[in-house]
């Protein structure tokens, strides 16, 4: 039986130990080089582990770590706000002005409740949360998202049996919000889970059919009518009360005027009579014949034909009228 050879095929270069060694040193620096840096966005932190255990916190930027499997990274988004919705599900976020579509399937097994009046409620909420510790967040609980919505409907669930449904609808809303933030950020913290809840808001509360509903609905329209009759008060309020300030700002200027139209004519007449008594005060016979023409002015102004008697006579007095109406004056016992 004759041996048979079989040659390699003709390549361009020719294979050496040298070669081979260079082309494994090559893609060893090419596979070392690409597992030792790597990106971590700014909303995020990366977990970096050797040998699968824990080694440090790596923030944004570019990062590097040991090659060739030695560590690895786990980015978590530390920055982002997530969010969990109970009783419905969103299919598509609200993005530029569009509509939120919701999914039309219900999950009743997370929304209906029963409060403390034993009456049956279905409670619709959603919480936002963020991961604040993302070495807790991925080694301490191994289901997380079911431990966050387990938590969650534990803590509502409670808060809304200790209330009756007209204070879980209408004013234990509010409360039952804050108090559900509170108690969800507790346990967590007790879990050490690595989140931190940011806002609890209760959607939709629709209280069980019958004369329940008819309540609660008849409620809501007397608070409509209540705050509607509030606004037309309101609305009377600012149309009526800038009127009326308008009228006694008005009447008090014009009081400020007359009293100090009066006290000027009041001062002036002060001053005209101070003035009068200082003359009169010098030259006494001259002020006194002075103030009778000028009241006798007066006096006969808008008298005509005005005839003077002497009072020594018994005659008219001798006098000659120099006008139509007008008063002449003549010595006594003359004549013209």
């Amino acid at each position: 039986m004759s041996d048979f050879k079989v040659k390699p095929p003709n390549l361009p270069f020719k294979v050496t130990p040298g070669r081979i060694i260079a082309i494994v040193v090559a893609l060893l620096v090419i596979v070392g080089a690409t597992t030792t840096f790597f990106m971590v966005d700014q909303t995020e932190q990366a977990v970096v582990l050797r040998f699968g255990q824990y080694s440090r916190t790596a923030g944004p930027g570019l990062q590097t770590k040991l090659p060739f499997g030695i560590e690895t990274n786990h980015n978590v988004p530390v920055q982002q706000v997530q969010t969990k919705t109970f009783g419905f599900r969103t299919e598509a976020p609200g993005v530029s002005g569009q509509r939120t579509q919701y999914a039309a399937t219900n999950f009743p097994e997370e929304s209906v409740m029963l409060t403390g009046d034993l009456n049956i409620v279905d409670v619709e909420w959603i919480i936002q949360y963020r991961i604040n510790e993302p070495r807790n967040w991925l080694f301490n609980v191994q289901d997380r998202e079911k431990t966050i919505r387990d938590i969650s409907q534990s803590v509502i669930n409670q808060l809304v049996g200790d209330r009756s449904i007209f204070d879980v609808l209408g004013a234990g809303r509010g409360r039952i919000e804050t108090e559900g933030l509170a108690q969800m950020n507790e346990v967590f913290d007790s879990y050490k889970l690595g989140v931190n809840v940011t806002q609890v808001r209760l959607q939709n509360i629709v209280p069980p059919a019958g004369r329940v509903q008819d309540a609660f609905e008849d409620v809501n329209r007397a608070v409509q009518d209540m705050n509607r009759l509030i606004n037309e008060g309101r609305e009377q309020y600012n149309r009526e009360i800038p009127r009326v300030r308008g009228q006694a700002e008005r009447l008090i200027e014009e009081a400020h005027g007359y009293r100090a139209r009066r006290v000027n004519e009041a001062e002036g007449a002060a001053s005209r009579f101070t003035s009068v008594f200082e003359a009169y005060s010098e030259a006494p016979q001259i002020t006194r014949n002075r103030l009778y023409i000028e009241t006798m002015e007066q006096v006969f102004n808008n008298e005509a034909g005005v005839t003077l008697i002497d009072r020594n006579l018994q005659n008219v007095l001798p006098f000659l009228n120099l006008g139509d109406g007008g008063l002449g004056i003549a010595p006594a016992g003359g004549s013209e």
